[in-house]
């Protein structure tokens, strides 16, 4: 058996090779047809797209992406082609609450936002969601969820958040089709109508946000400021919306090392599944160094500003930083 996987997933390389007779390892962004044709299996992040043109003619039967979002596969054409595909649901979800969390404190120290009281609109309510509003009610914010596809009783329609929130973050699927489509769900006309200037936090997809659109509502004072994790266009962004954001990072919210085990271990377990294989053992997240002292401070572990400073000295280097991404571990 042969496996494909993109080389920048780490820990998985000891255990995912006890699978298969040969892995071969190669950046995302460059693997191609030639490379998988004799492959059983593909092992994907975001960068690589899953379609007719990469898989056509291919020995390719399953395909895991170590993501939660599955934009980046063709499933119609994966359908059609008989070709069985997983992502990992909620596998990062910690580490984005734990870059929400971070964020809202830093907006707080740096911008004077007083969190108790404060109210947050949260879109999207699925794993990521559903963890960032209970960081959001252990700072004491006050919480508005929109969620129209689960349709609850205690959720509210977005234009309550656009008249209520000082905080509004997004977490939810990029979509292009359908009466719930994300594609631009914040556009000029979303920003117009925002009644209290609130705070943007995109940590989602880029195109959940017109950036276009985003820069211009910062420019006219629509909103107080934005963070943004996503970028339309990746890692093309705006420059002139990254030097304007007070926090800018190249899509590593989802990116602790904990987060990266959970996708690990639900790769490896959905191949065990599929080619009926003896389970290698569980991937564990690297320790923090010996001498990391728990203050019990959320900024001790993980602070946003640090990514954002990397990202703005030199915006070329959006995918060196993602692909050498340094150890961060979830506060436990």
């Amino acid at each position: 058996m042969k496996i494909v996987i993109d080389d920048k997933i780490p820990y998985i390389q000891e255990k995912i090779a006890l699978l298969a007779d040969e892995v071969v390892f190669l950046p995302g962004a460059g693997i191609e047809a030639d490379d998988v044709k004799d492959a059983d299996a593909l092992v994907v992040r975001t960068r690589t797209r899953c379609d007719e043109k990469l898989l056509a003619g291919s020995k390719v039967q399953f395909v895991a992406t170590a993501t939660i979002g599955f934009d980046h596969i063709d499933t119609h054409y994966m359908k059609e082609a008989g070709i069985e595909w997983t992502n990992c649901p909620g596998c990062n979800a910690s580490s984005v609450a734990q870059y929400l969390e971070c964020t809202l404190l830093l907006l707080q120290q740096k911008k004077g936002l007083n969190l108790k009281g404060t109210t947050i609109g949260i879109v999207g309510c699925g794993h990521v969601g559903t963890k960032v509003k209970a960081v959001a009610e252990q700072l004491g914010m006050r919480v508005l969820v929109c969620d129209p596809p689960l349709g609850k009783d205690d959720f509210v329609s977005l234009d309550v958040i656009e008249r209520e929130a000082d905080v509004i973050t997004f977490h939810v699927p990029l979509t292009r089709e359908g009466q719930y489509a994300t594609y631009h769900m914040a556009d000029e006309h979303f920003f117009q109508r925002l009644a209290r200037k609130p705070y943007i936090i995109n940590t989602s997809r880029g195109e959940v946000v017109d950036n276009k659109a985003l820069l211009v509502a910062l420019q006219q004072q629509l909103v107080s400021d934005a963070v943004l994790d996503v970028w339309e266009n990746e890692p093309h962004l705006n420059e002139k919306l990254l030097n304007r954001v007070f926090i800018g990072t190249p899509h590593i919210a989802g990116y602790s090392a904990d987060g990266k085990v959970n996708a690990d271990n639900m790769v490896i377990d959905a191949l065990c599944r599929h080619f009926h294989l003896e389970h290698p053992g569980k991937i564990l997240p690297p320790s923090l160094p010996s001498d990391f002292v728990d203050t019990g401070n959320a900024l001790d572990f993980y602070n946003p500003l640090t990514d954002s400073e990397k990202l703005k000295a030199d915006a070329s280097q959006f995918e060196n930083i993602r692909n050498h991404y340094p150890v961060r571990r979830e506060q436990r």
